[in-house]
């Protein structure tokens, strides 16, 4: 059986491009070089307790959000409206 050909959505232009790239690129660099940065200077402790902090209160809100998804039937948008 052939396959169809699905239309892909692509960048408006290169510079849309290139700016994604490197705000993606920015934002690794923080993302991996905060915990370094913390501990150099003593904040460990905040690190963990931190990390603690949002994982439990994320599977409060995911708990919640699917919930809410699965007595409405619909997405978490139209949940709310309902």
């Amino acid at each position: 059986m052939p396959k169809k050909k699905v239309k892909r959505e692509s960048w408006g232009s290169s510079m849309g491009f290139m700016l994604a790239a490197i705000g993606s690129a920015v934002g690794l660099g923080n993302l991996w070089g905060f915990p370094y940065k913390l501990g150099m200077n003593g904040g460990f402790a905040f690190l963990i307790l931190y990390l603690i902090l949002a994982v439990f209160a994320g599977y409060v809100l995911i708990m919640t959000e699917l919930s809410l998804g699965r007595k409405t039937n619909s997405s978490i948008i139209l949940a709310y409206h309902a």
